[in-house]
């Protein structure tokens, strides 16, 4: 049986940039992350080690938003990579990540990079 679980809009304030400002200033960014995985068991057994433990997912994405990156395709794969070395027990994961008020010469509320995985 498989279940999805979602970790909408986390957010964070980081340096990830290829001008210079955004280096120095930062940006706000918004990650979500989706993934299925085969978690029954915990239905049984209310327990964290049944399932996959949400708040361990959490740090491990604020851990690499806090690693500065020129590119977020580089941050979200970094992210994405992780999460599959660290929960193998995912089959399928997305990770969404967006800039908010990313620095173009017009307006624009965000640009995301979407990184998915269904096997």
């Amino acid at each position: 049986m498989q279940t999805s679980i979602k970790l909408k809009n986390m957010r964070f304030y980081a340096n990830h940039g290829v001008l210079p400002q955004e280096k120095i200033t930062g940006n706000n960014f918004v990650v979500n992350v989706t993934f299925t995985a085969d978690v029954s068991r915990s239905f049984e057994t209310g327990d964290v080690a049944d399932t996959v433990n949400y708040a361990a997912v959490y740090d491990l994405v604020k851990a690499e938003m806090a690693v500065p990156s020129e590119l977020m395709e580089h941050v979200a794969g970094r992210i994405f990579s992780k999460i599959k070395r660290s929960f193998p027990v995912i089959n399928k994961l997305e990770v969404r990540l967006a800039k908010l008020s990313p620095p173009v010469s017009g307006e624009m509320e965000a640009s995301e990079i979407i990184i998915t995985d269904y096997e």
